[in-house]
C-alpha cells in the first residue's frame, strides 16, 4: 500500500467535477437543439446525461470535501460547434463522454493501491463511461451510414 496524495486526488477530483458540471450544461443544451423525427428518444437520453453528469459531479464533490478539500466553483470549458444536427451532436458528446473516460483514468492512476475505496470510484466511473461510449457509438451506427 502506498500513501495517498492528497492533493494531486483532489486536484484531480476538481476537474472531474468541472469536467462534469460542462456535461449538465452541453447536454441541456443538446437537448434543446435537437429536431427531426427521432426528437422524443434522443432529448430524453441527453436529459438523462444531463442529470447524470450533475450527479458525477457532486459525487466528485462530496469526494473533494471528504478529503479535506475545497470544491472549485469552475466549470470546464464548451465549445460550441453551431452544428445541431443528430450526428454532430452524437459525434460531440463521444468526444465529451471519451475526454471525461481519460479524466478517471488519471485519478485511477493517482490513486491505485493508495485507496481502496477511491480506486473503487474510480474504476466504478471508468465503466459507466465506456458504457456510455459504447452506447453513443450503438446511436451513431443509424447516422454514419
Amino acid at each position: 500500500m502506498r500513501t495517498l496524495d492528497v492533493d494531486s486526488t483532489v486536484s484531480i477530483l476538481n476537474k472531474i467535477m468541472h469536467y462534469e458540471l460542462a456535461g449538465v450544461v452541453r447536454y441541456t443544451h443538446y437537448s434543446l437543439m435537437v429536431h427531426g423525427p427521432f426528437r422524443g428518444p434522443i432529448v430524453q437520453f441527453m436529459k438523462e446525461q444531463a442529470a447524470e453528469s450533475l450527479q458525477h459531479a457532486q459525487q466528485a464533490g462530496e469526494l473533494v470535501t471528504g478529503l479535506g478539500g475545497h470544491p472549485d466553483q469552475g466549470i470546464a470549458s464548451i465549445e460550441e460547434s453551431h452544428q445541431h444536427d443528430i450526428t454532430s451532436l452524437l459525434n460531440e458528446s463521444l468526444e465529451h463522454e471519451q475526454a471525461a473516460l481519460a479524466l478517471y483514468h488519471e485519478l485511477l492512476d493517482t490513486v491505485v493501491d493508495a485507496s481502496v475505496y477511491l480506486e473503487e470510484y474510480a474504476r466504478t466511473m471508468i465503466g459507466q463511461e465506456e458504457l456510455h461510449t459504447m452506447e453513443l457509438r450503438k446511436m451513431l451506427r443509424d447516422y454514419n451510414v
